[in-house]
């Protein structure tokens, strides 16, 4: 496979771009910094999503939908809010061959116009928690765009909550940081990521608290893969959603809002891609068995057929290559290109001797199996990929994150890695001083690597990287 791919250590970004193009996953659109997303990858974007549903759903949210098209006066309510994505915003000011009215923003996000609904669905205390979700897509204008991990369109679920009290609020903040994204990422990504507090530079506009998990890319530098905010009752003051008490006084809601995006496939892409192109952790595969007839026979054609018919009645999303008019070699590039974790190939010499052989994705092995066994060996070949990817990422995470004692260290290690620093010492001055190398506070963890309460929560430590 020589050349196929320039090599990651010599140029990571060039080799994320021959990646989206070679294993087919994405082309730029035609406006600056949006994307076409190609069918294999919205294949395994479909999976994604339908794990985070049903998780976000067992929490209780419903999924409901609300306009693309926000009145600028929304966000003009909540300034804090507005001053945050001024610069991003696209607006639209003519529609229907005339100049509008009112401008109207293109969402960037939907807090606004969900806290407008949520006002007029919230009277009393029986109304709480109001807890909705919306797949939708947003625009955000990027200065430096780059497919799936930070576009101008891109596609995201966005949750939005009201509670009676704070402490709800901050409860339920927490159970989908933890229970809907962070096992998201482990369970179905195989990427292991950092919980955190996001500092006050770092957090959104309009939060009280932001929480994240950062997940640490092939190239030592982070990806955040999902934000969980806590906005207090500054939305809920913007827009007025009160709600009645048991004892008849009036009081404010509490609201929360979390989301996750198209960028985590990015994430998946950076994380566990390796020279010869992408590993898809099997959960998220679209075919994550391929079963390929090396060269053509009565007997390799039935034989395969069968093997099919085997693989899927476990449970598998498994595809027949029987496209003898290509090369193999040439086919066998293409499905390692594309992360197919397992591939059957089934060829007339082997076949001869009752044998298959086994290609895993995962180290590019490859073993002769007996025919009887092939179904079974490759359904625990899965199970072996999805840990195995779990944890070269953890290892990886492990051995390229290191403690420093200031800011100078911190930049230096930063250059391969992450490093760690008590944040006592650094402070927010330091995080400025930080931000002219490119290096930022990508979280606040507790010694334990829990999620402290506040900055000035004693032995607080700051994570530190280069960041996407």
């Amino acid at each position: 496979m020589s050349g196929v791919l320039t090599p990651r250590d010599a140029d990571f970004p060039r080799w994320y771009q021959e990646v989206l193009a070679k294993a087919e996953l994405a082309d730029s659109g035609p406006v600056r910094g949006t994307m076409v997303i190609r069918p294999y990858a919205y294949a395994a974007w479909e999976l994604m999503q339908a794990d985070m549903d049903r998780r976000i759903k067992a929490t209780g949210a419903r999924n409901a939908y609300f306009p693309l098209l926000i009145p600028e006066s929304y966000l003009a309510r909540e300034a804090e809010h507005v001053e945050g994505f001024s610069p991003e915003l696209a607006v639209v000011t003519h529609a229907g061959g005339k100049e509008l009215d009112e401008p109207l923003v293109v969402r960037p996000t939907s807090e606004t116009v969900i806290g407008e609904y949520m006002a007029k669905w919230v009277q009393s205390y029986r109304d709480l928690p109001l807890l909705l979700n919306q797949w939708a897509n947003v625009v955000r204008w990027e200065l430096r765009p780059r497919v799936f991990l930070r576009t101008t369109e891109f596609l995201w679920q966005e949750g939005h909550t009201a509670h009676a009290t704070e402490r709800e609020a901050r409860d339920y903040a927490r159970l989908i940081h933890d229970e809907v994204y962070g096992r998201h990422m482990s369970d179905r990504l195989a990427i292991p990521t950092l919980p955190g507090r996001k500092t006050q530079r770092e957090r959104f506009a309009g939060a009280v608290n932001t929480l994240t998990l950062e997940a640490m890319m092939g190239d030592g530098k982070a990806l955040q893969m999902a934000t969980t905010h806590e906005l207090g009752q500054n939305f809920a003051r913007a827009f007025d959603i009160a709600f009645g008490s048991a004892v008849g006084s009036r009081a404010l809601a509490w609201t929360t809002s979390w989301g996750t995006s198209t960028r985590m496939f990015g994430g998946v892409i950076m994380a566990h891609g390796d020279d010869h192109g992408l590993r898809l952790p099997p959960t998220i595969a679209p075919v994550q068995v391929l079963v390929t007839v090396v060269r053509r026979s009565s007997d390799v054609d039935l034989v395969a057929g069968r093997l099919v018919e085997e693989v899927r009645g476990r449970g598998v999303r498994v595809e027949l290559d029987d496209d003898v008019d290509t090369a193999f070699g040439r086919r066998a590039v293409d499905a390692e290109l594309k992360g197919i974790p397992v591939r059957i190939e089934v060829g007339p010499r082997d076949l001869a001797h009752g044998n298959v052989v086994l290609a895993r994705r995962l180290d590019r092995t490859k073993e002769t199996v007996p025919l009887t066994r092939a179904a079974e060996l490759a359904h625990a070949a899965l199970a072996e990929t999805q840990q195995g990817l779990f944890e070269l990422a953890a290892n990886r995470m492990a051995d390229r994150t290191v403690d420093v004692s200031s800011p100078e260290e911190a930049v230096a290690a930063c250059r391969a890695g992450w490093a760690r620093m008590a944040w006592s010492q650094l402070g927010p001055e330091g995080e400025a001083r930080l931000a002219d190398h490119g290096v930022s506070v990508r979280c606040l963890q507790t010694p334990d690597g829990g999620l402290p309460d506040s900055e000035d929560e004693p032995g607080v430590v700051a994570v530190l990287a280069r960041a996407y």
